[in-house]
């Protein structure tokens, strides 16, 4: 575990705040956010629609999520790996929302694909570290990832206006990860 601290959770923070109120004070923000139909010719947009968000409701779970899990992991992967999890699976969760909504003039914004991410590499890396589902219910990081994979999974056919081919998605690339640090490390500690 890296002693650095986790500077990138709280830049990351900073900007979703930041994105959040710029979003109140002006209608601009509709031109970063992730529009399926202009995806393509407009590539920003798979990173600037991560740091906007719907409303302080979307803000605050995203945020608390990326404070509690993403400090943690940052400390784990370190400063670097970090940042390159948290872009990646923010932009494939952008693609997943591209491959999975029916109307790809809707918009879609948020960290929850990067922060569905943190959680699958954490799944991977920490299975039994203990989280506490709703802040009562503990269960160990694997089963509560699995739980809101699943969850999101069933709301895939269900119309909801949540993005969960994003969140299913960034969780994708956050185990991927996960599994890579794992093997790494693995031949690591034996090529000695």
């Amino acid at each position: 575990m890296s002693e650095q601290s986790p500077i990138w959770t709280y830049i990351f923070l900073a900007a979703m705040v930041v994105g959040f109120l710029l979003q109140q004070i002006s209608e601009m923000w509709v031109f970063f956010a992730f529009v399926p139909a202009f995806a393509l010719a407009e590539p920003w947009l798979f990173v600037t629609s991560i740091f906007l968000h719907a409303d302080l409701y979307h803000l605050f779970f995203n945020a608390l999520a990326l404070l509690f899990f993403g400090t943690y992991l940052e400390r784990i992967v370190g400063r670097t790996m970090f940042v390159a999890l948290f872009l990646l699976a923010g932009v494939v969760g952008n693609l997943g929302y591209m491959f999975t909504t029916d109307n790809p003039m809707i918009p879609a914004i948020g960290a929850s694909g990067a922060v569905y991410g943190i959680v699958g590499t954490l799944a991977v890396l920490t299975p039994f570290t203990l989280v506490f589902i709703w802040g009562l219910i503990p269960l160990p990081m694997v089963v509560a990832a699995a739980l809101w994979g699943l969850m999101d999974f069933a709301g895939l056919f269900l119309p909801s206006g949540v993005a969960h081919g994003a969140h299913l998605s960034g969780m994708f690339v956050g185990i991927a990860l996960g599994m890579y640090l794992r093997v790494r490390a693995r031949r690591y500690r034996y090529a000695f």
